[in-house]
């Protein structure tokens, strides 16, 4: 059996569900990707197009004859080719791109890759670290197959988005991507990796089903992998491991395994947790809401009137599409708004959304001039989306800067009562997300009857629209939706604040 690049990372974050996904498609596949992680792999795809610009008039291999065909351009010296396939007796691959450099006498490799070189930024360090790391792998196993086939190998290049581009009128792909070489960091792992891959093509290929669990056992939720419930069924559906933070305190989650301990309802009094994962394990096991009515209304004293509930939502485009932008951007393409003024009963409500296929910016930046109040406190739902937005503005704008600053320095953060945990709820599992606080405080509003109930949806449904990709007549209802939904969130917001109001009156 030939182990792929693709299944070699895969067995790397955890075997199991690599044997899984290749024994076991039926369960690997079972859950069908996410509208976000969808995203994800039409984003990969467009960057890694439109890659193939900076090295034009290659050969692209397609179809199932892709390794003969590679080889036949490889006997003619073919100077670029996208996507050739590599296979050996084990293993198997496809390059982005190979380049033949003229001056060495050798193709060197152009992996490709969605992301931005600024992750090492804003505290993305760690981040950085990590995918760069997962992304020497990537190019050491193709590095180690294209050895084995004797191929003339040059340099190894990461080839990613350059978070410093600011798009111009016209996309200049030479100043959009950076090419970074990974040549001596392969190098100096290629032994090891090479021993990696003879264990998992080894493992891969066993007939029998691994026993037991597979090894996120010992991660926190959001690290767990594809197949984590079939290969953990004993496994609560909300367990030790959706205790907050508890992926970043792995001695403690491996000491709660260890012990057999999964269920929150089974962690020991004594066992030590911090005190936000404390006072959240106490709420599930005693079903009683913590509420701390001082803290609350100290937070509440903070907001001036008039109040305006505020949300944003946007697409985040990889490849910048307009002058101004920078690679992962966010386009704000629409916003809701309720303002809600002493002695009123309810808020009024304000709406925008653009739906041009060109940039949004001043169309936006107006809309919030002449809707939002010039004084008050603007609340938002986790306040480093919207600032960071109206830093975004306010650098493509500069004119703007002062209004867009302006925003930024009334703005509160409700979500933060939760977070800080002056309000501790069992519904809450753990999370800080509207959609789990507003089922408790605000039962009389949901999510559920709406088309469209979360961001990523939104944000695929604005692109559809602006590219054309469904009916004007469609278009027409969409637009619909996506103001039901930003409406919703910022009457949500305004129900939860009345409600923690009433609370502490």
């Amino acid at each position: 059996m030939k182990l792929t690049k693709t299944n070699f990372l895969i067995y790397k974050d955890c075997a199991k569900n690599a044997w899984l996904k290749i024994h076991k498609p039926n369960v690997y596949f079972a859950r069908t990707l996410s509208v976000f992680d969808q995203g994800i792999v039409e984003t990969g795809n467009e960057v890694d197009e439109l890659a193939r610009d900076l090295f034009p008039g290659g050969v692209l291999v397609v179809g199932d004859g892709g390794e003969s065909e590679t080889k036949e351009l490889i006997k003619k010296q073919t100077p670029v080719m996208y996507q050739p396939v590599f296979e050996t007796n084990v293993y198997k691959i496809i390059c982005d791109m190979l380049v033949w450099n003229s001056n060495t006498k050798l193709y060197d490799l152009y992996e490709v890759k969605a992301s931005s070189s600024g992750e090492n930024s804003s505290g993305g360090g760690s981040r950085k670290k990590a995918k760069d790391e997962l992304y020497s792998y990537d190019i050491t196993f193709q590095y180690l197959v294209l050895n084995m086939l004797k191929m003339p190998i040059g340099k190894l290049f990461l080839t990613r988005l350059n978070s410093e581009y600011v798009r111009g009128e016209e996309l200049d792909i030479h100043r959009l991507f950076i090419k970074e070489d990974f040549t001596e960091r392969v190098m100096g792992m290629a032994n090891t990796v090479a021993v990696e891959m003879k264990t998992a093509q080894e493992f891969i290929s066993k007939a029998a089903e691994p026993h037991g669990s597979c090894q996120c056992i010992t991660r926190g939720r959001s690290a767990h992998c594809t197949t984590f419930s079939y290969s953990n069924p004993n496994i609560p559906e909300y367990s030790v491991h959706d205790i907050t933070r508890i992926g970043q305190s792995k001695k403690r989650l491996e000491e709660l395994v260890d012990i057999g301990i999964f269920s929150i309802a089974d962690v020991p009094k004594d066992f030590k947790l911090s005190d936000k994962q404390r006072n959240q394990v106490e709420a599930t096991q005693s079903g009683k809401t913590f509420i701390d009515k001082r803290e609350i209304s100290n937070f509440l004293n903070t907001i001036s009137s008039p109040i305006s509930f505020f949300d944003y939502e946007t697409y985040p485009s990889a490849i910048p599409r307009f002058a101004g932008y920078r690679p992962f951007h966010q386009i704000p393409f629409q916003f809701s708004l309720h303002v809600f003024n002493d002695g009123e009963k309810e808020p009024t409500h304000a709406e925008f959304i653009f739906t041009e296929n060109k940039n949004p910016d001043e169309a936006v930046i107006e809309a919030l001039r002449n809707n939002i109040p010039e004084s008050g406190t603007i609340l938002v739902w986790f306040k480093p989306f919207e600032m960071g937005r109206n830093r975004e503005l306010a650098e493509r704008n500069p004119k703007d800067r002062e209004f867009l600053e302006g925003l930024n320095n009334r703005i509160i953060d409700l979500m933060d009562i939760f977070t800080e945990q002056h309000f501790v709820h069992p519904g809450f599992k753990g999370k800080t997300s509207i959609k789990y606080v507003l089922p408790i405080l605000a039962p009389e509003l949901s999510y559920k009857e709406l088309d469209i109930q979360e961001g990523a949806t939104a944000s695929d449904t604005w692109n559809k629209i602006v590219n054309k990709k469904i009916s004007d007549e469609e278009a027409k209802d969409k637009v619909r939706h996506l103001l039901a939904y930003c409406e919703r969130d910022t009457y949500a917001m305004y129900a939860i604040w009345k409600t923690l109001t009433n609370l502490v009156t």
